[in-house]
C-alpha cells in the first residue's frame, strides 16, 4: 500500500474516532443499533414505496397507514386512525403516541400520501446503483417516515423512550388537502400539547436545515370584454377584449412585484375566448372562440407564495390595485383563497438548527447551516409554526420529488437516520 493511501486511511480513522469520543455511550449504542436494524429498515422502505398512496387513493393511503400502525405498535406506541368528514373526501391521518413527564414534548410530522395517483404509471422501489434508488414518494416523503420509525425503534430498544412524550403524526393528504380547516383541525390541536415540532420533508443533504417555509395561497382572475368583430379591436366602442385585459394584468403583476424577495405568483392556467368554463375542483377548462371575435371572457388561475402574513396581504393589495385599472370596455376581478400559512424564521427555530449542527459536528458529518427561507415551499409544519419551535427538512435526501424517477440517496440515508436519532435523544433528555 502506498504511504499516501495509508496516511489517508489513518486520517479518516482518527477523525471518526475523535467524533465518536464526542458522543455518549448511549449515543454510540444508538448508532450501532441503527446499523444492526438497517436491513429491516430497508425492507420497510421498499414495502411502503410499493404501495400506491396518491392523495386521492384513499385505500392506498390507508394501507400505508396500516403498515406504520403495525411497526409503531411493536415499539410501544399507541396508534390511532383519524377519520375525516365525508365532505373532505380524503383517507384520514395516522397517529402514534407515547406520553411521559420527562424531556421536551416532541411532535414529529410526516405524510403518507404522494402526488402519484393510482391511474399514473407505477414506479416501484428499484436500485439504480449502489447509492441511488427510485420509487414513488421515495424522498417525498416515505423515506422520511421510515427514518422516523428507525430512530424511535433504536431509542425504544435501549429504553430511552420511557416516560417521554412523543407524537408521530403522518397526514394522509399533504399533497392535496381536501379541506384544510377540517383536515388539519386535529393536527393543530394535538400539536399545541407539545414543545417542539420536527418535520421530515426531504433533506437537502447534510449541510442545511429548514428554519422557515413560504406559505401558499391561490387566486383566480376573471376578466370580461365586449364581444365584437375583431376588425374593431382597440377602437373606442369595442375596446381591448378579455384576453388583452388579462394579459395586461399579468404583465403588471410581473413588472411590479417580481423583484420582491420571497414572493412569487405563478399563473398556472389561462382560458380565454367568447365562452369559457372552469371546473375548479378538477382543473379542467374549456374555451370557445374564433380568431375574428374579440374575446368576451378570460379566466386565469394561479398561486401566491410568501413569507409571513404581512407580505401576503401587501401583495394581495397591490394585485387588487392593478386589477382595478381596466382597459377600455373591459372589467376584471380577482379572488384569493387561503392555503397553507408560512413558517417564519424565529429565534427558536434557529436554536433548533444549532442543536442539529452540534449533533452533526459531534458525529463528524460537518456543519449544518439554516437554509434560505425562500428555498422551501409550503408544508404541514407551517400550520403549527406560530405557537411552537420548528425545524424541517430532516427526512431522506434525493432528487426529482413529484416527478417520474424520483430518487432517494441510499448512501446518505443511514447517516441521516443516525443524525436524527441523536437529535431526538438529546431533545428528550
Amino acid at each position: 500500500m502506498k504511504k499516501s493511501a495509508l496516511l489517508l486511511i489513518l486520517v479518516f480513522v482518527s477523525i471518526f474516532s475523535f467524533a465518536q469520543q464526542k458522543l455518549t455511550k448511549d449515543e454510540q449504542k444508538l448508532i450501532e443499533l441503527i446499523d444492526k436494524n438497517y436491513k429491516e429498515t430497508l425492507a420497510l422502505l421498499e414495502e411502503v414505496i410499493n404501495i400506491n398512496s396518491g392523495s386521492l387513493n384513499k385505500e392506498g393511503v390507508r394501507e400505508v397507514g396500516r403498515v406504520f400502525e403495525r411497526e409503531f405498535q411493536k415499539i410501544g406506541f399507541q396508534t390511532e386512525w383519524i377519520e375525516l368528514p365525508a365532505e373532505v373526501n380524503r383517507a384520514g391521518h395516522f397517529v402514534a403516541s407515547r406520553k411521559g413527564t420527562k424531556g421536551k414534548k416532541l411532535f414529529l410530522i410526516g405524510h403518507l400520501d404522494t402526488v402519484f395517483e393510482k391511474d399514473m404509471p407505477f414506479s416501484p422501489f428499484t436500485y439504480l446503483n449502489d447509492s441511488t434508488a427510485t420509487g414513488q414518494g421515495a424522498n417525498d416523503m416515505k423515506g422520511g417516515n421510515v427514518l422516523v420509525l428507525a430512530s424511535l425503534k433504536a431509542m425504544h430498544q435501549l429504553g430511552l423512550l420511557d416516560d417521554r412524550t412523543i407524537t408521530v403524526y403522518f397526514n394522509g393528504d399533504e399533497e392535496s388537502t381536501g379541506n384544510a380547516e377540517l383536515s388539519r383541525k386535529d393536527f393543530i390541536e394535538r400539536a399545541k400539547l407539545h414543545d417542539i415540532a420536527l418535520g421530515y420533508e426531504t433533506a437537502q443533504g447534510f449541510s442545511t436545515a429548514t428554519v422557515a417555509r413560504r406559505g401558499a395561497s391561490g387566486w383566480i382572475l376573471k376578466t370580461t370584454g365586449r364581444q365584437a368583430h375583431s376588425s374593431g379591436v382597440f377602437r373606442e366602442g369595442v375596446g381591448y377584449g378579455a384576453i388583452y385585459e388579462a394579459a395586461r394584468i399579468l404583465t403588471e403583476f410581473q413588472e411590479t412585484l417580481s423583484g420582491e424577495q420571497y414572493l412569487t405568483f405563478n399563473p398556472g392556467q389561462f382560458i380565454g375566448g367568447s365562452d369559457v368554463s372552469l371546473n375548479e375542483v378538477s382543473g379542467a377548462g374549456t374555451a370557445l372562440g374564433k380568431t375574428n371575435i374579440v374575446a368576451r371572457e378570460a379566466i386565469v388561475t394561479g398561486d401566491l407564495r410568501f413569507l409571513g402574513e404581512a407580505q401576503k396581504e401587501a401583495a394581495r393589495a397591490k394585485m387588487r390595485e392593478i386589477v382595478a385599472k381596466n382597459l377600455n370596455q373591459t372589467q376584471a376581478e380577482i379572488l384569493f383563497t387561503d392555503g397553507i400559512p408560512s413558517m417564519a424564521p424565529t429565534e427558536g427555530n434557529y436554536a433548533l438548527a444549532e442543536a442539529l449542527n452540534k449533533v452533526s459536528m459531534d458525529m463528524g458529518l460537518g456543519p449544518v447551516k439554516p437554509g434560505d427561507p425562500g428555498s422551501r415551499g409550503a408544508g404541514d409544519i407551517s400550520y403549527v409554526a406560530d405557537f411552537m419551535d420548528c425545524l424541517d427538512g430532516l427526512g431522506a435526501s434525493g432528487t426529482g420529488a413529484h416527478a417520474p424517477g424520483e430518487t432517494i440517496n441510499m448512501k446518505q440515508f443511514p447517516d441521516l437516520i443516525k443524525r436524527n436519532t441523536i437529535l431526538l435523544y438529546r431533545l428528550t433528555r
